[in-house]
């Protein structure tokens, strides 16, 4: 029929392949408008020599369809194997990763009935650009990349999120306290992008005080939208606490494609058995129909999700979580839900899904928000001011300083070595713990700027004297201020 809409099926490890089945027999018997095409990803993928976990041929088909519904896969124990999710969401550009965590009281035990979220992550940068080096014997190193780019796009998309689905409030968290630039950044783009929207309650939070209120009063919270680390941590932290990890899905949403995913893991303890609970990847399901515009037919699911949940009808997972009901296996929970199509929840809020500025994830909140004419964002004048020079040295900081020090460059003097961050020359103390891992600042003599030529004089010097440098960072500043943090103690 021309009418079905093409999506791409990774079924996954572990449980996957039953939930997946389970999932699809719920929304073939929910009329869902779907052709879909089945790739293999996972294990099997790794095991046949392809490190991200999926082969070439697969991303015709997600190209194609630019809809994937996932299952969990298990990444094999070894070095040498990238993990397919961030592979996916940063190879299609799924900067926004989507996370609704609603409890279900008093059906799924939980200590926090009020409790309805949304989480909105940043999906391809900070941490998770995965730039690791080993500098030392002693220190190694994971960068932290935080784009202005990168920050409007996940904020914007957060405040679209908020106007299309009627939430009155969006929370930004980050730890900008510690580190000024980039969580800094984060956080001054939330500033800038709130003003566009007046209507919207917001406020900031640091990342740990913003954790624990996450973890003791949930209802204070609508829409919150941070960085990839702390929104990957916080969004497994909201989803347990809702009652079960079990029972989330998630949305991963570029501007061009999407992919949709129950947010637990393979279970292969459990595999086989038939016992696995498909609700997150269902309600996954539910978020991908309401994407590709069959909003119909994912009222028509997750009522009678609400439904079966209602009716004590549960898996192995919740046993103790429902005081009442038996467990049932996965396709006899797929069946239940196929039997109350066409009902609603008695006692539960039903969700209707009507509109599309009404939906729970609307699909236009991408598009809006990559549509938007971005932030000014003018050509600062840069300033080549200094540079820090890392060391890898066992010997002590005023040893070091002495080899440093007698260095002839007539561009640069020896401003401070850190150690860890901390300043340990000139004026350091006996207590500070160090290792063989220096950061060594050189800044332009009497003040004025210096050449790229001024550094190769520098490296040249350095390396004439047996200096083991193993990175250099340049200091720099932009229309005149500093475009480097201070150390520790400076």
């Amino acid at each position: 029929m021309s009418n079905l809409v093409p999506i791409t099926v990774a079924p996954g490890d572990g449980i996957g392949p039953e939930i997946t089945e389970a999932t699809l027999r719920v929304l073939r018997a929910a009329g869902a408008l779907i052709a879909p095409e089945t790739i293999s990803v996972g294990e099997a993928q790794y095991l046949a020599g392809h490190s991200s976990g999926i082969a070439p041929e697969s991303w015709d088909s997600l190209r194609r369809t630019r809809v994937l519904l996932k299952g969990p896969i298990t990444t094999p124990q070894g070095g040498g194997f990238k993990s397919l999710n961030v592979t996916i969401r940063k190879t299609l550009g799924l900067y926004a990763n989507v996370r609704p965590c609603v409890t279900y009281h008093p059906f799924v035990k939980t200590l926090h009935p009020a409790m309805d979220l949304v989480i909105v992550r940043e999906n391809e940068e900070d941490l998770y650009a995965g730039i690791e080096h080993r500098q030392t014997d002693q220190v190694y190193q994971c960068l932290k990349l935080v784009t202005r780019p990168g920050c409007e796009k996940i904020i914007r998309y957060a405040f679209e999120y908020a106007v299309k689905n009627a939430r009155r409030k969006v929370t930004c968290m980050t730890k900008d306290n510690i580190m000024k630039m980039t969580d800094g950044l984060f956080h001054k783009v939330f500033d800038e992008i709130s003003k566009e929207y007046p209507q919207i309650e917001v406020e900031h939070m640091i990342i740990d005080i913003g954790a624990a209120r996450l973890a003791t009063r949930p209802e204070r919270f609508d829409v919150i939208v941070t960085l990839n680390l702390y929104g990957d941590i916080i969004s497994d932290i909201a989803a347990e606490i809702t009652g079960s990890v079990g029972l989330a899905p998630s949305a991963n949403i570029g501007d061009r494609i999407a992919m949709f995913e129950a947010i637990h893991g393979s279970a292969p303890d459990i595999a086989g058995k038939g016992i696995a609970n498909p609700s997150g990847l269902l309600l996954a399901a539910v978020m991908m129909l309401i994407h590709i515009g069959q909003s119909d037919v994912a009222e028509k699911v997750h009522n009678a999700w609400l439904r079966t949940i209602e009716d004590g009808i549960i898996t192995a997972d919740l046993r103790g979580s429902l005081s009442v009901g038996r467990p049932f296996g996965s396709m006899d929970f797929a069946d239940a839900v196929i039997d109350r199509l066409g009902q609603e929840p008695s006692q539960l809020k039903p969700v209707h899904y009507i509109e599309p500025e009404q939906t729970a994830l609307d699909a236009s909140a991408a598009t809006n928000a990559s549509a938007h004419a971005p932030l000014p964002d003018p050509v600062s004048v840069k300033a080549l001011v200094g540079v820090d020079v890392f060391v890898n040295a066992r010997q002590s900081a005023d040893f070091l300083a002495g080899q440093l020090s007698a260095l002839v460059t007539p561009a640069f003097h020896l401003q401070m070595i850190t150690n860890r961050g901390v300043k340990v020359w000139p004026g350091g103390f006996p207590e500070t713990f160090c290792t063989d891992h220096w950061r060594c600042r050189f800044v332009a003599a009497n003040g004025a700027s210096v050449t790229h030529f001024d550094l190769i004089e520098l490296m040249q010097a350095l390396a004439q004297r047996g200096i083991d440098f193993i990175k250099t960072e340049n200091l720099c500043t932009f229309d005149g201020e500093r475009g480097y943090a201070l150390g520790q103690g400076q």
